[in-house]
């Protein structure tokens, strides 16, 4: 391990452990404290360090407090989670590359887990940096049955992501999908809540849809489900042939872009829905959340 690796886990523990003594914070937020990931770069050209100053935050349009907001180097641990299912718009080959790329542009410290799905999310690749042994890995994947999304990430945030926690802040799920969903017992709007209660950034490389647009009664539009999930967590969204691109620009922002805020909320109720909106002036980008789920249930 280099000194610089240590010296940026050494810092990052440090940055957790002020977020923890401050507030009594929680992942989710309650009336204690709330903690918020924050993605921030700079467009404006300038080196300047971003400051709290540069931000405004509000919750449910009254405006919050920053208690706390800094720069967390820590490494990232990314779930990705690939439609394996019959009639996905694209060949197993593609959606190999499309994963491979992510071994290739992780920084030191990464780990990836790979998922297939379709009526069950299955195992590929437990927890590696290992770029080879994620490449035989994926010799398994195949196409068949029906694309059981929202129950995939369902299983992805209980099995795999909630055993990390509290200790690990930095989690993400990339999705290659279309954002069809056919049969999940979890219904959409619950698992958006629960990946934004414990602050999961989804991404996602988006494939053409298979369904050509139809509305679905209990759930959005598969082009819909993608841009809900993503904004929702404070993600974006890519198209799966820029898979090169987005896996480089989704390791650089969590290793380089990736903030952490607190505040205590204030003028709102953990009983319902707080809808959050965060602001930072022209030549500054800032992408979180866009609400906080009931605490109380």
């Amino acid at each position: 391990m280099t000194r610089l690796v240590i010296i940026s886990i050494l810092i990052a523990t440090s940055v957790i452990s002020g977020f923890a003594q401050s507030g009594n914070v929680n992942r989710g937020g309650n009336l204690e404290g709330t903690l918020l990931t924050v993605t921030a770069s700079r467009t404006d050209g300038k080196t300047d360090p971003i400051r709290v100053e540069n931000l405004s935050l509000y919750e449910n349009g009254f405006e919050q407090k920053i208690r706390n907001f800094s720069l967390d180097p820590s490494p990232s641990k990314i779930v990705l989670l690939v439609d394996n299912s019959q009639t996905i718009g694209a060949d197993v080959e593609k959606l190999k590359k499309a994963t491979m790329e992510f071994a290739y542009e992780i920084f030191d410290g990464d780990q990836l887990f790979v998922l297939a799905y379709d009526e069950k999310a299955e195992i590929v690749q437990e927890w590696t940096d290992d770029a080879k042994k994620m490449e035989t890995s994926l010799a398994t994947f195949r196409k068949k049955g029906s694309p059981n999304l929202f129950d995939a990430l369902d299983s992805t945030v209980t099995e795999v992501l909630q055993p990390l926690m509290p200790g690990t802040r930095k989690v993400a799920v990339v999705l290659i999908s279309d954002g069809v969903d056919r049969g999940s017992k979890m219904n959409f709007q619950t698992i958006l809540g629960r990946l934004q209660t414990e602050n999961v950034t989804v991404y996602a490389l988006q494939l053409p849809d298979r369904t050509g647009g139809v509305y679905r009664r209990d759930q959005p539009k598969a082009p819909a489900v993608l841009t809900q999930l993503t904004e929702g967590t404070g993600g974006t969204i890519f198209p799966l042939e820029e898979a090169q691109d987005a896996a480089k620009t989704i390791c650089d922002e969590l290793r380089r872009s990736r903030y952490l805020l607190s505040y205590i909320p204030t003028n709102t109720s953990s009983y319902d829905i707080r809808r959050v909106f965060l602001t930072a002036p022209e030549g500054i980008t800032v992408r979180t959340k866009t609400a906080q789920p009931p605490n109380v249930k």
